[in-house]
């Protein structure tokens, strides 16, 4: 399973989970007011608050096991989402580089006279103008007589990289581990209940 799946997976049940375990506690709590306020009420509600103890504490042992695993799995998907994004700061950082070596360079070949593409001077000229004009007028003061070199664009082998979504990769990765089985919060509670009829013919 997808780690993405997972966790709308997982989330779900948690919620569920959650609200049950609400329900169930308000239930405990009418149900010690009762006790309190009835003569004789631990023993009339006994096997009540027997069975809602059990149901209790098997909804929230489940949820708790959602939770657990819910945990690793949002450490993993923080982990991958932050390793892309770490990888990507590195490239674009070394591409920074080179296209700031690559403008250097279209700079030195005006001023040395040479012929470039005119995209190659629109670049230089959209990262600094004074650069551009400095080099322009270094070449115009030298008056250069020699054949102008001609080059091609430094940008043209390039290809356009796109970048990868660091979020949309983690959501796309395999889960660590195979989560909890899910089962619904109902089956839980009967399951909680079953439980406690096999106490009571014991």
């Amino acid at each position: 399973m997808k780690i993405g799946e997972a966790r709308e997976t997982y989330s779900f049940q948690i919620k569920n989970f959650n609200t049950k375990q609400r329900e169930l506690f308000a239930q405990k709590q009418a149900l010690e007011e009762k006790i309190k306020t009835t003569e004789n009420g631990a023993v009339i509600y006994k096997n009540e608050a027997a069975v809602l103890e059990l149901q209790y504490n098997a909804v929230a042992e489940k949820r708790q096991e959602y939770q657990d695993y819910m945990d690793k799995l949002v450490e993993q998907w923080s982990t991958i989402a932050d390793m892309i994004s770490s990888e990507q700061q590195g490239d674009a950082m070394a591409d920074a580089a080179k296209e700031q070596s690559k403008i250097m360079e279209v700079a030195r070949r005006i001023m040395h006279g040479d012929k470039v593409p005119s995209s190659d001077e629109q670049k230089l000229m959209e990262y600094d103008w004074k650069l551009y004009s400095m080099a322009k007028n270094v070449a115009a003061m030298l008056e250069i007589q020699k054949k102008r070199k001609e080059h091609k664009s430094l940008w043209e082998d390039e290809e356009v990289s796109e970048l990868k979504d660091p979020f949309e990769e983690a959501d796309n990765t395999e889960a660590f581990a195979d989560g909890p089985e899910v089962v619904e919060v109902d089956h839980v509670i009967a399951s909680a209940t079953l439980d406690t009829g096999e106490i009571h013919k014991n």
